[in-house]
């Protein structure tokens, strides 16, 4: 079938960076900051005593740890504050603090390692001192419970983005992987994005549809970000970036930080995605009250069908379309480790990123966009972002409204 032969044809070794690309890869990465937008670390770690569990090296159930940062030359990371999309109302804004301060105890562990940012600037100075520049990206727009307050109280605990909706759509925006009820953005939903341009809140459209890319690039003052993403024109998933949006990038000033998701970078392993799941379904029905019998048979067709695997070029292949599309200007970088339960060879864990800046310069990019990539690209769209915030300094806060929703 043609999955097994994608399986065994990609399974290709990642050539190994020699000396001279290493040095120019260690030399734009010391002058520009690494900025990976998208790390779910905190939900992983929940749970956990720092301490005990040591998260220092060597953690091998996941794919962060401080050393790994450190080897993959990470300047700054978007820590992920993730919550279930089923969770909602009042106690979805319970466990979002929860989750900030997790991301604030992980954090206050490293400090030889990590260090809260709340400013591009900041970044800039927390690189140059050798550690890594940490935000929290509030991870779907359920999250706040439709209550502006807790937006802005959010922004104030460390908050630098907020993803407009997870797998679900909201009261107020339709997400790309749930039914729409809005056609894009509600009136509540312009609001949102409005308040946090105010307050200096990146406006993350991973999650969302393409309708409701296009209604926040028509209201927000403020460059938007992807902060794990990529192109769909080269991989068909609905989480990805169509080319009617990257076209409007230039406009806005915006950022897409491309994913490592493998479903979303290769369309084959996102069809065997879909097999898998209805396989799963099948298998639930035929062994009802059975479980044993549904896991044996189900790691039967495992065996039977083996994953499809991508690689390092293909995920290059998005970042050049997005390059191609939208500019050099307005790519970075997002890998959802941790958030994720398979990967890619060459980009399994967080020590892995000059893989792809090496297979980049393969291909002739030169220093000045590698850095753009890496981080510049980032540092501008936050710059942008606070820039609108001291813009609208004198703008009085949106009010809340009882008919406002989740």
């Amino acid at each position: 079938m043609i999955l097994t032969l994608l399986a065994a044809s990609a399974l290709a070794t990642q050539p190994a960076i020699d000396a001279d690309t290493k040095a120019r890869i260690d030399r734009i990465l010391a002058q520009t900051p690494l900025v990976d937008g998208h790390n779910d670390l905190p939900i992983q770690v929940r749970g956990r005593d720092f301490a005990v569990d040591n998260l220092a090296a060597g953690a091998d159930d996941l794919h962060t740890d401080m050393e790994r940062l450190k080897q993959g030359r990470v300047g700054a990371q978007l820590w992920s504050v993730y919550i279930p999309a089923s969770v909602t109302g009042d106690e979805a804004i319970r466990y979002t603090i929860e989750q900030i301060d997790i991301t604030d105890r992980l954090i206050a562990a490293y400090p030889e390692t990590l260090a809260w940012a709340d400013t591009a600037d900041e970044i800039e100075a927390i690189h140059a001192s050798g550690r890594i520049a940490s935000f929290a990206g509030i991870e779907g727009g359920h999250q706040i419970g439709g209550n502006l307050a807790a937006l802005r109280q959010f922004r104030k605990l460390g908050a630098i983005y907020m993803t407009l909706t997870h797998s679900a759509t909201t009261g107020w925006a339709d997400s790309a992987t749930d039914d729409p009820k809005h056609g894009g953005l509600s009136d509540f939903g312009r609001i949102v994005v409005a308040e946090m341009n105010r307050v200096g809140m990146l406006v993350d459209l991973s999650h969302v549809t393409e309708d409701a890319m296009h209604d926040t690039l028509d209201v927000s003052k403020a460059p938007v970000i992807f902060s794990h993403s990529s192109a769909r024109a080269v991989g068909g998933h609905p989480r990805n970036v169509p080319d009617s949006v990257l076209q409007r990038l230039a406009d806005n000033g915006g950022v897409v930080m491309v994913t490592f998701v493998p479903s979303f970078i290769e369309n084959e392993i996102w069809a065997y995605g879909a097999m898998r799941d209805a396989e799963e379904a099948r298998l639930a029905s035929l062994y009802t009250g059975n479980p044993d019998g549904k896991a044996a048979a189900l790691a039967a067709w495992d065996e039977a069908n083996p994953r499809p695997v991508t690689s390092v070029a293909k995920v290059a292949d998005h970042v050049e379309h997005i390059a191609r599309v939208a500019g050099h200007d307005h790519v970075g970088i997002g890998g959802d480790f941790d958030g994720i339960s398979s990967t890619i060879p060459g980009l399994d864990s967080v020590d892995d990123y000059p893989n792809l800046f090496a297979e980049l310069i393969r291909r002739g990019w030169s220093d000045e966009n590698l850095a753009k990539l890496a981080g510049g690209n980032f540092l501008r769209a936050l710059r942008g972002a606070e820039a609108t915030a001291a813009s609208m300094a004198d703008v009085e806060p949106a009010l809340d409204k009882p008919d406002m929703e989740d």
